[in-house]
C-alpha cells in the first residue's frame, strides 16, 4: 500500500514558459492536499506529472510504501487513480459497460463495479449509452471508479464542478472514508473541497509545503 508521496523541487514548464519551481509537497496516508492558483498556473500539470504523463524540468516524484520506496512505475501503475478535468469515458458504451471495464482493467471486480454503482446512484442509468448522460451524471459515473478499485492516492482535477450540492456532500463522504482508510487526496480545486484539505498555492514563483 502506498503510504507517501514526495514532491521534491519540482519545476514544470509548458513551450517557453515556466509555470512553477521549487515545489516541495510530502503527502501521506490520511492527508489531503488542495492546489489552488488561478487558471494556467500548473494545477493540472502537476497532477500529470504525478501521474507519469508530464516530465519536469526539474525535480522529482518519489513514492514510499510500508516497506519503504517503491519504484515510480509500479507506484503509478498499481496504487494511484487519475481523474482528469475530462472524464475520459468512451461514449458509444453503456455506463455499465464502461464502468465494468474500468473497474476490471484498474483491478477490480465485477461486484466491486456494481457496489460503487450502488454507492453513487447510478443504477436506473446503467444501460443507457456514455453519451445520454449529462455532464453530473457523467462525472458520478467517473467517480465511481475510485470506488470500485480501491487504490492509495487519488489526483482529481476539479473533481466537484458539474456536481449538484448534494452529490458534492455524498462524494465528500467517500473521501473522507478514503481518507480514514489510509489513503491520500491531491486534488485540483477552485471551490474548498467537502473534507479538510492542505491548501498548496501553485503558480506564485517558489511554491511548496
Amino acid at each position: 500500500m502506498l503510504r507517501v508521496v514526495l514532491i521534491k523541487d519540482l519545476a514544470i514548464s509548458r513551450g517557453e514558459r515556466r509555470l512553477f519551481s521549487g515545489l516541495n509537497l510530502t503527502l501521506r496516508a490520511g492527508e489531503a492536499a488542495a492546489l489552488v492558483g488561478r487558471n494556467g498556473a500548473g494545477k493540472t500539470s502537476l497532477l500529470r506529472s504525478v501521474a507519469g504523463l508530464l516530465r519536469p524540468v526539474e525535480g522529482a516524484v518519489a513514492f514510499e510504501g510500508e516497506a519503504g520506496p517503491i519504484e515510480a512505475e509500479t507506484a503509478r501503475a498499481e496504487h494511484l487513480h487519475l481523474l482528469g478535468h475530462q472524464d475520459g469515458l468512451k461514449s458509444s458504451r453503456t455506463a455499465w459497460e464502461e464502468l465494468r471495464f474500468q473497474t476490471l482493467w484498474t483491478g477490480g471486480t465485477e461486484e466491486s463495479a456494481r457496489a460503487a454503482a450502488k454507492r453513487f446512484d447510478l443504477n436506473r442509468l446503467l444501460e443507457l449509452e456514455v453519451r445520454r448522460l449529462s455532464a453530473g451524471q457523467r462525472r458520478r459515473l467517473a467517480l465511481a471508479r475510485l470506488a470500485a478499485s480501491p487504490r492509495s492516492l487519488w489526483l482529481l482535477d476539479e473533481p466537484m464542478a458539474p456536481l449538484d450540492a448534494a452529490q458534492r456532500a455524498a462524494f465528500g463522504t467517500v473521501m473522507a472514508e478514503h481518507l480514514a482508510g489510509g489513503g491520500m487526496i491531491l486534488a485540483s480545486v477552485h471551490d474548498p473541497l467537502p473534507i479538510p484539505a492542505r491548501p498548496i498555492q501553485i503558480g506564485l514563483g517558489e511554491v511548496g509545503a
